[in-house]
């Protein structure tokens, strides 16, 4: 299997192109090359095929062989991934995810794509739709119990499901402690991905992220939209916010008249392989 690993700040993922490569099993080769000592080391894994409702279409599989509906990095390593290797000229794209059809805005140099801006679309705070159990129609700096102590979360959906926690402190942060109490907590039936956040001013933050199936990663591009939507919906920031990640930063901006949320950020090509798998 001929495959490119690629990276969106950090969160790495291993692409397999479907217009030559076939994969019967995308999950279970998803747990095997996303292996940091036995395969070749990444959050998971990435196909990118034809779609019959877009330029192309995107699925995602984390490192423990779990289907994602959204990647917001990985989107962005889609569409440099797609350019880059000549199956489009397009510097606007449609993708196909599990959370819909996504419009994506390219920005090429010399012929490779730097930075990519992605229309994420509405984000979701019905919490049904989430999904979270609560009792009133949305999740805005509600107490929960976790790990012996009562934080405050913010739910929101990007296409997968987000609880954000403000807290004084990211980088001393104990976050392999209570990500994993948050990501199994009872309250949320499909688990769910956790940002820890720090506001620094009004347009700017730190954020941490513990990933649903994945762990820790160093950034997550639905988990930073939702990160700002929670900022925005707790009155702690502008609409447009810059946002540092462990591995890098992303701009995100919400735009009122359309509800929608874009994310701008860079898109990274590291090598290309072949494996056995």
């Amino acid at each position: 299997m001929k495959f490119t690993k690629m990276h969106g700040c950090g969160n790495d993922y291993v692409y397999v192109n479907l217009f030559e490569e076939k994969l019967d099993d995308p999950a279970s080769v998803s747990i095997k090359v996303s292996d940091r000592h036995f395969g070749i080391g990444s959050d998971g894994l990435i196909t990118i095929g034809p779609s019959e409702k877009a330029d192309f279409r995107m699925r995602i599989y984390n490192a423990d062989g779990s289907e994602a509906e959204m990647c917001g990095n990985g989107i962005r390593c889609v569409a440099k991934y797609v350019y880059d290797h000549h199956l489009t000229d397009n510097t606007e794209i449609t993708v196909e995810t599990g959370a819909g059809v996504l419009t994506l805005i390219l920005y090429p140099e010399n012929g490779k794509v730097q930075q990519v801006r992605v229309d994420m679309g509405e984000p979701i705070l019905t919490p049904t739709e989430i999904p979270v159990v609560a009792e009133g129609d949305k999740v805005i700096d509600e107490p929960i119990e976790v790990g012996g102590k009562t934080w405050n979360m913010t739910c929101v959906s990007m296409g997968n499901p987000h609880a954000v926690v403000f807290v004084n402190d990211t980088e001393h942060f104990e976050l392999e402690k209570y990500g994993p109490l948050f990501e199994n907590h009872e309250r949320f039936p499909k688990r769910t991905n956790t940002e820890f956040v720090q506001i620094i001013s009004r347009t700017e933050a730190n954020m941490r992220v513990w990933e649903r199936g994945s762990a820790e990663t160093w950034a997550c591009g639905t988990g930073t939209c939702a990160c700002v939507m929670a900022s925005i919906l707790n009155k702690k920031t502008e609409d447009k916010v810059l946002v540092h990640l462990r591995g890098g930063d992303l701009t995100i901006e919400y735009d009122r008249a359309t509800n929608h949320v874009f994310m701008t950020g860079p898109a990274t090509e590291v090598f290309e392989g072949e494996i056995e798998v």
